[in-house]
């Protein structure tokens, strides 16, 4: 039986869904959002999906590109899943390597990538000369069962509202997104700065749900909010929460989270998922607070091109 790689095809989108599940299960992750990530990726991310497929079959993905929105020149990353089934065929190896030429090619310095945190995936990454960084947790909260905080009165001055009601100007909701992700915890930096890439790589993607995006205003500002991101059925993804830095320390980012899953739930949604840097203790408490449970880690790691 033969690995070989290729680029990724329309007609592949149910099965990279497959071995992402199957590989990182606490993702949420359809076709549509994968079509459209490939078809809206901004020039400069040189973005490339591949497929590693035995006998017609694909076992394993790669997601490669530059991270353009860094500071930072020269940051790639490839991050590789191989089906759990189907591991110990070359398939992680093979996908790196054509993953590292890609970016060599396109003036990549460093490739990150995110590594499970288990001794086979963390041996992987080390035989290929990847030092681990900074890690990262996947948490899951059982939405159906859970027992959320109830939903307290607004305080003076504070209002309530969904991306939904941002439809005709989702310009204040860029600029939150923008100010909360440059204070993120990470190995590379991120700066939004081009609004009309965020509308096509956020505000349009598939599975970004605008009436569980919950927006918290002080005095008509947006002061804080909490991305929603479903598959359509059961699964519920807090893609951003944050606040911006002038509200800072008044739990408005709890209270944008709990009324997006008290919502989700009345949505039928049964199972919510986040990811938190393991350095962000604040926003770890709060999905503490919520009942969310670490499910796995991940470690990013670095390695440099030469």
């Amino acid at each position: 039986m033969t690995v070989r790689v290729r680029d990724f095809l329309a007609a592949d989108g149910e099965a990279w869904v497959r071995v992402r599940r199957a590989a990182l299960p606490y993702m949420v992750t359809t076709p549509e959002q994968v079509l459209s990530d490939l078809a809206d990726a901004h020039p400069d991310r040189c973005y490339r999906l591949l497929v590693a497929e035995e006998d017609g079959e694909v076992i394993g993905t790669a997601q490669v590109g530059i991270s353009h929105e860094s500071p930072l020149p020269g940051q790639g990353f490839c991050n590789t899943y191989v089906h759990p089934d189907r591991r110990r065929r070359g398939a992680g190896s093979l996908l790196t390597r054509t993953g590292e030429e890609h970016l060599a090619d396109v003036g990549a310095r460093t490739v990150h990538t995110w590594v499970l945190d288990e001794p086979t995936d963390r041996v992987f990454a080390a035989r290929r000369g990847y030092a681990p960084r900074r890690s990262a947790h996947f948490l899951r909260l059982g939405l159906a069962k859970a027992s959320l905080p109830p939903l307290p009165e607004l305080p003076c001055g504070v209002g309530l509202l969904t991306a939904a009601d941002f439809e005709d100007d989702p310009r204040p909701l860029f600029d939150a997104d923008a100010e909360t992700t440059a204070d993120e915890p990470s190995d590379s930096p991120m700066e939004l700065s081009d609004y009309e890439n965020w509308l096509a790589t956020t505000w349009r993607r598939p599975g970004f749900d605008r009436a569980l995006t919950t927006v918290v205003t002080v005095d008509g500002q947006v002061a804080a909010f909490s991305a929603a991101q479903t598959d359509g059925l059961t699964r519920y993804w807090s893609a951003m929460t944050g606040t911006r830095r002038a509200f800072r320390g008044r739990g408005l980012a709890k209270l944008a989270k709990n009324h997006s899953l008290h919502r989700a739930r009345a949505a039928g949604y049964t199972d919510a998922f986040t990811g938190n840097d393991a350095g962000n203790g604040p926003m770890l408490t709060v999905n503490r607070w919520f009942g969310y449970e670490i499910c796995a880690t991940e470690v990013r790691h670095v390695r440099t091109l030469g």
